[in-house]
């Protein structure tokens, strides 16, 4: 049998085959590549819940094993300590020493800000630390402090000896660590952890003396 396509004359067996070079099949059990598939995205809990916490610290089967328990996939932080600390000005006229003995009679005289210290890898886990600090320590923190010019404070300084003053913030050194549940989710997995001085605004001057 013969077709005419615009007054040519081409063979049946030539349409087949010029059909079968358009739309190339694949081979015989040959299976087509997989669809990539993008990375699982997990979510941060929110800084006033404490739910995942209480999770053992994952085994190495928790990281290989599939599903067995239903806790939400969430990284979080934790703070497993708290000390205050006075974290001083780093700038001029926050800085005064006198003596022997006698009166202190000090202003701040420069403006500027204090600014949190975070461990070296901590640096992109700033945001998180003081949002949980913030929830489970103080609201008052935050990741920096400014100071204003115009605070003044007067001490005695003991006989013999040399006073210090110094101005900064009332602030908390914290040790921290991030999580994420385990791939079985009846753990949690440590990410990295980490220590940081954290300002509050409340500002003051620490006192103290010296024998020279």
């Amino acid at each position: 049998m013969r077709y005419t396509t615009r007054g040519t004359v081409v063979p049946v067996f030539a349409l087949a085959l010029l059909s079968g070079l358009a739309s190339p099949a694949h081979a015989a059990g040959e299976e087509s590549e997989p669809t990539a598939t993008s990375a699982e995205v997990v979510e941060a809990a929110a800084p006033e819940d404490d739910s995942l916490e209480r999770l053992p610290e994952a085994s190495a089967n928790g990281e290989t094993g599939t599903q067995a328990c239903d806790n939400p996939r969430r990284t979080w932080i934790e703070i497993s300590s708290k000390t205050g600390v006075h974290m001083p000005a780093k700038f001029g006229g926050t800085s005064f020493k006198d003596g022997p003995g006698g009166t202190m009679v000090v202003r701040v005289e420069k403006a500027g800000k204090i600014t949190r210290e975070v461990s070296a890898g901590g640096e992109v886990e700033v945001s998180g630390i003081v949002a949980k600090a913030k929830v489970s320590i103080s609201a008052s923190i935050g990741t920096e402090s400014t100071v204003t010019v115009g605070h003044e404070y007067r001490r005695n300084v003991t006989n013999g000896k040399y006073g210090h003053l110094q101005y900064g913030s009332w602030g908390f050194s914290v040790k921290w660590a991030k999580y994420e549940t385990s791939a079985d989710r009846c753990g949690k997995k440590l990410l990295k952890s980490g220590t940081a001085k954290l300002p509050t605004s409340e500002l003051g001057w620490r006192y103290w003396e010296t024998s020279s």
